[in-house]
């Protein structure tokens, strides 16, 4: 059988048929209606040549691609048998079904000792998710050391962009134009890691946000990873990614199954801005977020681990009248919480600070209309803990191995750790009214033990959520370490970086936002002055950066002044004002050749309106930059461009502002916005102008 899958202008066509295992033929633009006929001439044209000292017959990537069909790359299965230390054998094909938009397939070795079953769906969206399962049918133990999922790209995309990082640096993006071979990226964190390679895209040569064919995969798996970009001198090339194992850790005895993590994969033709066209409407239509992202109020940068009644009180009166509607009481809440040293996994209210309970506390934020969310951790645990001293074979490492964060993790493989954290998850949400658990997870597991936690860390929060209906859970790892879309769909927010200084920000949310959308996005209202990074930014650029995500706050609102409180009130019910459109439009961001400064937006499903914002990083590279283009507009519809303040009004130098801006409008059509734009008034570094676009009729009414 030759099968054609097609959505939202992508294609992919997959030949099963003959001895050889199904090999995908085309995976890129749509293809149009192509009969039997007409893909049988497509699968047949596809045949390359014989070359001479190579395999006696065409050379064509399978599935699992391997020696078997002369790749020289690496394999997609690996492994050996136990008993016998055997390799894993040549594999042949054995059923294929297509069932809706997604075929199943089925390969098995010629001694019928292994089975590989694999899964590949075209969205609506046009994204690709493709997965295997490896069953054990022999009786001998499979040592498996590898499953890969591989998807073939055309040689024309030459260039890979993806991403590296530090704690508050995360999403840095690389690019590269690696020759023949293989660049491979390898994370073993325990998590993905603020150097996840998050989104391996490879293109045709200076692909950027609005140009450029791109190919892209993201593992959605939220342990230990490989990707990779192979292209060898034979010819094919590929992408593909799977579950970094260590040796030993998938031991499959006879009748048991392995299944791999799904590969998400998105082509385009419109550059990155076209995979996140894909990409954040996929996510939604996944999404277990119900209702729009409130305002959040963080206490940590606030009170940090000094929890004292009165001065929440105080801070909840505020936040209520600043116009919060989640506040979260962060760490230092437990039993002998006082620092980072001690305490984590004794997961009961500390009777000396909260003789009452949260109880006080939950009531006085009820009364102000916000709901109650609570810090936790529940992976780890201090040497120094009651939990730690009681249990200590539920902990993972050894003297041999170091603390980090003065920390270790507990093994939630074992049934007796995991059913005491579970049980203590339980008991505080059933003793208070929890709407939101901010759920951290502050180190690297340096045990080569990933998989199976990470398995039981989606087990645990599947059981929560079962068990608290309602319930949103924000996913936190030393920031934006944990952002995957295999924990997303189990969270309804990533704490994206524990920077809230925007200069710092802008960058790691933009990049983070080709994969994720906004609305997914933490990003708070910090102080003046960011404690990861020691600079200041005034409140304007603070409010802009933050607007564009989850909204929230990390500031002690008890030292802002009446004029300060006064704008954060303004910010927040702007925030309730636009965050509908904000967190349902197209994401678009424009390809500025100057890099001090940045175009960003969100355009209205049906194009008619727009917010964006123009950012000035640092100081531009000419006295009088490049006009701005306004991208993903209507061409034929008529605009009208206004500066719209959210805060402040930015801070400018210059003697007379463009003229357009003196009028205090522009009128023009989408075509002429985005190709020859408007001149920007000149900001200073650190400053953010936002720009309200509207789509008026011929009359120029509304």
């Amino acid at each position: 059988m030759i099968y054609h899958l097609r959505a939202a202008g992508s294609s992919l066509v997959l030949e099963a048929r003959g001895t050889r295992l199904p090999v995908i033929v085309h995976w890129g633009p749509d293809l149009g209606a192509l009969d039997d006929h007409g893909l049988a001439a497509l699968a047949r044209s596809a045949v390359p040549a014989v070359g001479p000292s190579s395999i006696d017959e065409p050379l064509r990537l399978s599935i699992l691609p391997g020696l078997a069909d002369g790749w020289s790359g690496a394999p997609a299965v690996r492994g050996f048998w136990a008993a016998t230390g055997k390799p894993i054998g040549a594999l042949g094909p054995l059923s294929s079904t297509r069932v809706g938009d997604t075929l199943h397939l089925a390969c098995v070795d010629p001694t019928a000792s292994l089975v590989v079953e694999t899964e590949i769906e075209l969205t609506g969206e046009g994204v690709v998710r493709l997965r295997h399962t490896v069953r054990n049918t022999a009786d001998d133990v499979l040592e498996l050391a590898g499953l890969e999922m591989a998807l073939p790209v055309p040689d024309r995309a030459r260039e890979v962009l993806d991403f590296a990082g530090l704690w508050t640096h995360e999403r840095r993006p690389q690019r590269l134009r690696p020759g023949f071979g293989t660049w491979t990226r390898e994370t073993r964190h325990g998590r993905p890691g603020h150097d996840d390679p998050f989104l391996t895209v490879v293109g045709t040569p200076g692909f950027a946000f609005r140009s450029g064919e791109v190919w892209a995969a993201h593992l959605a798996w939220s342990g230990d990873k490989t990707v990779r970009v192979d292209r060898q001198p034979l010819g094919p090339a590929l992408l593909a990614g799977g579950e970094l194992l260590a040796p030993g850790e998938v031991r499959l005895a006879p009748g048991e199954s392995y299944v791999s993590p799904w590969l998400i994969a998105a082509w385009s033709a419109d550059g990155l801005d076209g995979l996140s066209a894909r990409l954040h409407p996929y996510v939604r239509s996944r999404s277990t977020i119900r209702g729009p992202r409130p305002v959040v109020l963080n206490t940590w940068e606030a009170v940090y681990f000094d929890h004292d009644l009165d001065v929440l009180r105080r801070l909840v009166e505020t936040a209520g009248a600043a116009g919060v509607e989640r506040f979260v009481l962060d760490d230092g809440w437990f039993t002998g919480r006082r620092d980072d040293g001690r305490a984590l996994g004794d997961w009961t209210v500390d009777a000396t600070v909260w003789p009452q309970g949260l109880h006080p506390l939950i009531v006085l934020v009820h009364a102000h209309a916000m709901d109650f969310g609570l810090w936790v951790e529940p992976e780890m645990v201090n040497p120094d803990s009651d939990l730690a001293r009681a249990h200590p074979d539920w902990v993972l490492g050894s003297d041999l191995t170091p603390t980090w964060r003065h920390q270790r993790t507990l093994d939630l493989a074992n049934p007796d750790a995991y059913a005491f954290v579970l049980g203590g998850l339980l008991a505080l949400l059933r003793e208070y009214p929890i709407a939101y658990l901010k759920w951290d997870h502050n180190r690297d597991l340096l045990e080569p033990v990933a998989h199976r936690q990470v398995m039981a860390v989606y087990r645990l929060m599947d059981e929560v959520r079962s068990a608290a209906p309602g319930l949103e859970i924000e996913s936190c790892a030393s920031g934006g370490a944990r952002i995957d879309l295999g924990i997303l769909e189990r969270v309804e927010r990533f704490w994206t970086s524990d920077t809230n200084d925007p200069l710092e920000r802008q960058q790691i949310q933009r990049w983070t936002g080709v994969l994720i959308p906004p609305e997914y996005l933490g990003s708070h209202l910090g102080a003046a002055r960011a404690h990861t990074t020691g600079r200041t930014a005034d409140l304007g650029f603070r409010a802009a950066t933050a607007f564009f995500a989850g909204a929230g706050i990390e500031w002690d609102l008890l030292a802002a002044d009446e004029a300060e409180l006064a704008q954060v009130a303004a910010w927040t019910a702007a925030y309730r004002e636009r965050r509908g459109e904000l967190h349902t439009g197209t994401v678009v961001r424009g390809d500025l050749a100057d890099p001090a400064l940045l175009l960003h937006g969100v355009v209205a499903p049906d194009r008619s309106h727009a917010l964006y914002a123009y950012v000035a990083l640092g100081a531009p590279e000419h006295a009088l930059p490049a006009p701005v283009r306004f991208v993903g507009l209507a061409p034929d519809r008529t605009y009208r461009v206004r500066p719209w303040t959210l805060v402040a009004p930015p801070a400018v130098l210059q003697d007379a502002a463009p003229g357009w801006w003196q009028d205090g409008e522009a009128v023009l059509p989408g075509r002429v916005l985005a190709e020859v734009g408007l001149p920007m008034p000149l900001l200073l570094p650190q400053q953010a102008l936002l720009l309200d676009v509207v789509a008026i009729d011929p009359s120029g009414a509304h």
